[in-house]
């Protein structure tokens, strides 16, 4: 496998003919990852959105379309592979992306992983990736004209019909300021014979005794016999590695059992230790590696309890089979434009939720699944993590076979993406869903109309609202 990244300096300008004052004619320099309000601020385009009313004098940005472009040579050992993709880890949102100037997809959903195949459209020599970017403001606006749906008082109507952060839309605590742009990792992977479509890393705790177990899935395009080797690597560097042959339908299981393992705690608790864990796909008689993936594990067990009391039912957290006494924060983005918070920024705030003693952080519905070095740094403070989905304050058209869809496939790439984190504790399906039907009057809107659908259609609508 092979992978060249796209990352760094591109291009970028307003689409159409619409003249904006503070903007030069031509395209502009932006950075990837990153988004047009960041990049017009560096550039002194934009005011700072942040000092007085200047909210209000960038809203334009989100009202407007744009597109961005780079240029690059594709790397000889990237075409030298059977097939090449263009991988998007976050466009956000409504996007066209095309490569020498063929429409390879649409985007609708900052939340996701977009990719296409684009081995028979690279070239030698120069070769064009071109992202074009519908303004959000100006979609969510449309939408809700043509379908109001109850939501948030402080924020740009119709948000709810798009999936992105609901709060960048406008909160109680928060400006009006829907973020455009490649706002995660963009990069060409080449890959012969085979890849990894998916690696799922289980723990069994049998009292003292853990094992952990590795499933692996490929996809494959050739009949080479393919096998797994996979390793683990405790926290004091001993190595233990097995390998196994990859069955007619792709997948793959490998046991370790653990030797005197070394348990995760949250924060106040213990220590933290980590496993690393390894996967190579390889010809069965060649010791090349034609992919691989790897993580970081912490051996714990976690569990809420719920036990009928006096008052109802209890609702603790139990970790390796002590109660913890949860002890957190509610956390929302920590900027309205993610990707300008710098590591040191973001391990300064985790630090100072140990250092003030908590060992739980709840990620907030109206705001987004949190990238890897959240996790990464929650893992390694011992901050447990409440992780709730994407949906908050607001009905959304979950009686459209697309949204729901959408759906779908985002909540499947981020269980995947986050499951085998030490620190997840819970995954939550909302934030105030329920209160808002039972306490804002939403039970008394009128389906019909908003809905599309008779009255005969509320139970199942009320059910998938009950499950998200």
């Amino acid at each position: 496998m092979y992978t060249q990244s796209l990352t760094g300096s591109w291009q970028f300008r307003k689409a159409g003919t619409d003249e904006v004052r503070s903007l030069p004619a031509g395209w502009l320099t932006g950075q990837v990852p990153g988004g047009v309000h960041t990049d017009l601020l560096a550039l002194g385009h934009i005011p700072d959105p942040f000092v007085a009313d200047n909210e209000k004098h960038v809203q334009w940005v989100a009202e407007s379309d744009w597109e961005y472009r780079r240029s690059f040579s594709a790397d000889a050992a990237l075409l030298s592979e059977d097939k090449v993709f263009l991988v998007c880890d976050g466009l956000d949102t409504l996007a066209e992306v095309r490569l020498n100037g063929h429409l390879l997809g649409k985007t609708d959903n900052m939340f996701r992983q977009y990719e296409w195949e684009a081995k028979s459209l690279l070239r030698p020599g120069e070769n064009e990736v071109a992202i074009a970017f519908g303004a959000p403001a100006t979609y969510a606006r449309g939408q809700a004209a043509a379908r109001p749906l109850n939501g948030v008082s402080q924020a740009i109507a119709g948000g709810p019909h798009m999936r992105k952060a609901p709060c960048q839309f406008g909160w109680d605590w928060g400006p009006q300021l829907p973020p455009i742009g490649i706002w995660k990792d963009i990069r060409l992977e080449g890959c012969s014979i085979a890849r990894l479509a998916d690696v799922h890393v289980r723990q069994i705790h049998d009292g003292r005794k853990v094992k952990v177990k590795v499933d692996a899935q490929v996809e494959q395009w050739s009949a080479t016999p393919l096998i797994i080797v996979a390793r683990v690597t405790t926290p004091k560097g001993t190595v233990t590695e097995k390998t196994v042959e990859l069955a007619k339908s792709g997948k793959a299981s490998i046991a370790f059992p653990i030797r005197s393992p070394q348990l995760w705690w949250p924060n106040g608790y213990g220590e933290r230790p980590m496993y690393d864990v390894e996967v190579e796909v390889r010809a069965k008689d060649s010791a090349s590696t034609l992919a691989s993936a790897s993580c970081q594990i912490g051996l714990r067990t976690i569990e809420l309890r719920q036990q009928a009391d006096q008052w109802g039912k209890s609702w603790q957290f139990v970790v390796n089979g002590v109660p913890i006494f949860a002890k957190g924060s509610n956390w929302i983005p920590a900027d309205s434009f993610p990707t300008r918070i710098s590591d040191a920024a973001l391990e300064g705030l985790i630090r100072s939720a140990v250092e003030s003693h908590q060992n739980m952080l709840r990620v907030w519905g109206g705001g987004l699944y949190e990238e890897e070095r959240f996790y990464d740094l929650c893992d390694r403070y011992g901050i447990l993590v409440w992780q709730e989905f994407t949906f908050s304050c607001s009905i959304y058209p979950l009686d459209d076979p697309a949204f729901v869809e959408n759906v779908h496939v985002e909540a499947t790439q981020n269980i995947r993406r986050i499951r085998h984190r030490a620190c997840l504790a819970l995954w939550c399906g909302n934030n105030e869903m329920e209160w808002g039907w039972e306490s804002w009057g939403w039970a008394k809107q009128d389906w019909e109309d908003e809905l599309g659908g008779d009255r005969r259609s509320r139970p199942r609508l009320l059910a998938q609202l009950a499950v998200l």
